[in-house]
């Protein structure tokens, strides 16, 4: 990896299946970002043995007993003392705070499991069903302080089946994810 990729932290909160993704696209020549950090919030998550088993350095703290703002704050320190320039969520179930995002405004990405606008939040896929929607999806969008609400980079639609259920929509959708979100992240890493 050369020195003129852009550095990236990846922020998880469990098994990391996107994160991995994204590592592993960051291994091509031709990619435009390397990373430098993976941060979870829980030190339990399964992601972040994955990402010391491929040499990237992590910081993995329990944000339970902090406030928001507190924890963001070593979150950021961290992040910072990576060399991170660039931000992506990858799995992250928290909400970032006001000043964090600030502090990184236009420069942190989420992938969210929904065809954003529709379904910000949580239960997306069950929530597409009970719409009787004919195709549900996922969005990588940039992060502002509104939740799931910021502009839309790139999205990938997945039909929903008779007989889907959530949990079998979820499957197809997170094999979506996996193919979109190193393609956007290289392509808003570029722009």
């Amino acid at each position: 990896m050369t020195a003129s990729r852009t550095p990236i932290a990846i922020l998880i909160s469990g098994r990391g299946s996107n994160m991995a993704t994204l590592v592993a696209a960051s291994q091509a020549a031709d990619c435009p970002y390397r990373v430098v950090l993976v941060a979870a919030n829980d030190p339990d998550a399964g992601g972040i043995a994955l990402a010391q088993a491929a040499g990237i350095p992590t910081f993995a703290h329990s944000h339970k007993g902090l406030k928001r703002a507190d924890f963001d704050a070593l979150l950021d320190t961290a992040i910072r003392a990576a060399g991170a320039e660039r931000i992506a969520l990858a799995g992250y179930m928290r909400l970032l705070s006001p000043g964090f995002i600030a502090g990184w405004q236009g420069r942190i990405v989420n992938i969210h499991p929904s065809l954003l606008p529709l379904y910000k939040g949580l239960d997306t896929h069950a929530r597409a069903i009970a719409a009787g929607d004919a195709e549900a999806g996922c969005s990588v969008h940039v992060v502002t302080p509104e939740l799931d609400d910021g502009p839309v980079l790139a999205q990938a639609r997945v039909p929903i089946l008779q007989g889907d259920d959530a949990d079998t929509l979820a499957a197809r959708v997170l094999v979506a994810e996996h193919r979109l979100y190193p393609q956007a992240l290289a392509e808003w890493v570029r722009a």
